[in-house]
């Protein structure tokens, strides 16, 4: 170990983040939306499967590329990574010959490449940061939910300048050469290596940790499994209907109905971090614990709610477990069962994402679209929640390799 050159690890964790920032780009998607409806003379539900074609492949993706580097490590994941999503951005500037050259660019290929490159920090970062995993993890993946924030009012300029199709193929190469880029500083630590002075609060039995097979055998990880896809569905319930959900509810206009889809990409990014960070201090079953009560007490509220500002503040809440979920994850799988093959192991969970981003949207705008108005739904999501809550309440770390309870770990 003496002999062995160890870098900077908060080096590695700043490029971590700006490879999230750049991927987090897709959640800038609805700036596309409308100039693709006009440009190709294609319904909303026909522009909007792009996305929802993303989000699929990148679970299935993020579980393939935690499988990957396990045998090559991250550097090769991660640039392969930065190339398909980058190519696939930049693809998509041909989408003028048909959606299905949308489907297969952005949808496909831009999926798969953040997929790929969206493990690759989150898996690294937590065996460079034992003594910090809710923190570093959160700080991670915050800069996934911030992407849009950076990204959206950079493509509406470029839209309005200089076309749809053209911005795409501007973004293609940017998103290329950040995650690319950022991808070659990674690498994970040294074998036996930790961080000055720091003493591991868990049992030494996680120091090998599980392989992807011991864990998939085990209850346990069915269970985190479903915690987030719970979480994922209530949240992304909001994100896909924010602004029309809220013009009926407090009759404001699509103007004013704006300004809170920006605030609620805030608020992702912010809960990414805040949530994460908290469960270092109260452990990671209490984060979930208290986000879940939280949800399903503002989903039963909302319906009453005729206030813009109340209505915003409420929905900022809720954005913010939605994001805390993502950021408290991946330090929940690898207090479980430790990093070894954590980035197989909460790559495979990765699929809930996937899962619940279809679910949510759905549910959400079928009852809607039934009912008329949207607080049955918003209760529905409300008893989800309530239900959601035993899931946290009965979990216990897997007893036979020895796990903590409920790790609080100490920072170090």
């Amino acid at each position: 170990m003496s002999n062995v050159r160890v870098p900077n690890r908060w080096v590695i964790a700043s490029a971590g983040i700006v490879m999230q920032i750049a991927l987090g780009a897709v959640y800038a998607w609805s700036v596309f939306r409308t100039p693709l409806v006009q440009r190709m003379h294609a319904s909303i539900p026909q522009v909007s499967l792009t996305f929802t074609i993303a989000i699929f492949t990148l679970g299935l993706a993020a579980f393939a590329g935690g499988l990957w580097m396990r045998a090559k490590g991250p550097r090769v994941v991660g640039v392969t990574g930065g190339v398909l999503y980058g190519l696939g951005v930049f693809l998509a500037s041909f989408s003028g010959h048909g959606l299905w050259v949308l489907y297969l660019s952005y949808g496909v290929l831009s999926g798969a490449g953040i997929g790929l490159s969206y493990i690759v920090p989150i898996a690294t970062l937590v065996k460079w940061f034992p003594d910090r995993r809710g923190f570093i993890t959160g700080v991670a993946v915050a800069g996934f939910g911030a992407g849009a924030l950076i990204t959206a009012p950079i493509a509406t300029r470029l839209i309005q300048a200089v076309g749809v199709f053209e911005t795409f193929a501007y973004l293609g190469c940017a998103s290329l050469i950040l995650v690319t880029g950022s991808a070659l500083l990674m690498r994970e630590p040294p074998a036996g290596w930790a961080p000055e002075g720091w003493q591991p609060a868990q049992s030494k039995a996680l120091v090998n940790g599980y392989t992807l097979r011991e864990a998939l055998g085990s209850w346990q990880w069915y269970a985190l499994w479903g915690i987030l896809f719970l979480n994922v569905t209530a949240g992304i319930s909001i994100i896909s209907q924010a602004s029309p959900m809220v013009q009926e509810i407090t009759g404001v206009n699509a103007v004013v109905a704006a300004t809170m889809v920006g605030i609620l990409s805030i608020a992702n990014g912010a809960g990414r971090f805040l949530w994460a960070w908290l469960s270092d201090l109260i452990g990671r079953r209490s984060v979930f614990l208290a986000m879940f009560l939280l949800q399903a007490g503002l989903f039963f509220v909302l319906p009453r709610v005729h206030s813009f500002g109340l209505f915003t503040g409420l929905t900022v809440i809720i954005l913010l477990c939605y994001g805390g979920g993502f950021g408290t994850m991946p330090a929940f799988c690898a207090d479980y069962f430790g990093a070894r093959e954590v980035g197989s192991i909460y790559g495979l969970m990765l699929t809930a994402w996937g899962c619940g981003s279809a679910l949510g949207p759905m549910l959400m705008a079928s009852i809607r679209q039934s009912t008329g108005t949207y607080g049955e739904a918003l209760l529905i999501l409300s008893g989800i929640m309530i239900a959601a809550v035993a899931v946290p309440v009965f979990l216990r770390a897997p007893a036979q390799r020895g796990g903590p309870a409920d790790l609080k770990p100490t920072a170090g």
